[in-house]
């Protein structure tokens, strides 16, 4: 956590402003990268690029022959044989253009974060722990590269898609580096602080809280997309006529704990109790956070964080009940990087 005294001096305004803006748009790459993953995912195209080549790789095949070459590798992966035995080089194309979009954006998400830290570091207009801050958060995203070919050398070999958990640490790796980007740039805003009175250590932990269960929230989305869970139970509240499935279908494989990552049943449970614990809490913490006591600027941050996390538990119902239409499931994945996004502004405005 920054020193309180490090954005004081009369320069930080000016300074920060640019450092700020960059942080938002890198941000906003960032949501970027995760809902072209999500299409990525939905569309089946993650496994069409078969080699990770960091460098050459950001080249598409250029000619036919090219093209041939990458489809012949995308057919000897069981994918390929055991769900698209009928795909033709037309539709492999449109895999691979996702997929390759994906990696494009990834490279270029890595240049536009490498490129400007690197022109504020020799200017001097970042320094100190701010510096090491964001030097971490720039591993974080190589990190995330090496994570996103371990994920898709999960489907590779023995399986037909990507290793659910695989997916979910890939998710959750990018939501983390989102939420760092986000509360770095949030507080390098003057005077970013609320001014909280008696309650007000509450009210933190209530949002720090939030922020957490958030996290926890979308990692369950990622094993519920990994697994396409979202593909049965296609009904709310309930799941096939019970508000709580039998336990015998929630620990129908053993040991027991590999029902939380491969029973379909239990996941999608998780990710729907998930919901409404985050769904409770927000309206919970909207209507402490109203005490005149505690500031106005909180106040209002919890009923508009509350608002997204309404918005979003909507989002989620219906892209259930609708069989996980793409448009659905994009705009779900897009409203909880926006959750997200509030939960943390929302709580590093309270330090």
């Amino acid at each position: 956590m920054p020193n309180r005294h490090e954005h004081r001096d009369e320069q930080a305004p000016d300074v920060f402003r640019d450092v700020r803006r960059w942080l938002w748009l890198v941000a906003g790459l960032i949501v970027a990268m995760v809902v072209v993953g999500g299409a990525t995912r939905l569309t089946e195209s993650g496994l069409s690029i078969t080699e990770w080549k960091p460098v050459t790789g950001v080249l598409p095949p250029l000619n036919e022959a090219d093209w041939r070459e990458a489809f012949e590798k995308y057919r000897q992966i069981p994918q390929y044989r055991e769900l698209f035995p009928d795909m033709d080089l037309a539709r492999f194309k449109t895999i691979y253009a996702w997929e390759w979009g994906h990696r494009l954006l990834g490279r270029l998400l890595g240049l536009i974060f490498a490129g400007p830290f690197l022109w504020f570091l020799v200017r001097g207009k970042i320094t100190g722990a701010l510096r090491w801050r964001l030097a971490g958060i720039f591993a974080l995203g190589a990190l995330q590269g090496v994570v996103g070919w371990w994920m898709v050398s999960s489907g590779l070999v023995h399986r037909v898609e990507v290793a659910q958990e695989r997916l979910a640490i890939h998710l959750l790796l990018a939501s983390l580096t989102l939420a760092l980007v986000l509360w770095t740039a949030a507080g390098l805003v003057p005077n970013y602080r609320d001014s909280l009175g008696a309650g007000a250590a509450r009210l933190r932990v209530e949002a720090g809280a939030l922020l957490l269960l958030v996290l926890v929230q979308i990692g369950f989305g990622g094993l519920v997309a990994g697994l396409r869970a979202g593909l049965v139970y296609n009904e709310w509240p309930l799941m096939n006529g019970r508000i709580i499935p039998p336990l015998a279908q929630l620990f129908d494989l053993s040991p027991w704990v590999v029902n939380f990552l491969d029973n379909i049943t239990m996941v999608q449970f998780q990710h729907r109790i998930a919901a409404y614990l985050l769904l409770a809490l927000a309206l919970f913490h909207a209507v402490h956070a109203q005490k005149p006591a505690l500031g106005r600027r909180a106040a209002r941050r919890s009923i508009l964080l509350a608002a997204f996390v309404g918005v979003q538990a909507g989002l989620g119902i219906a892209t259930l009940v609708l069989a996980v239409p793409l448009w659905a499931a994009l705009a779900h994945q897009a409203m909880a990087m926006g959750v997200l996004g509030m939960a943390t502004i929302h709580r590093r405005k309270m330090d």
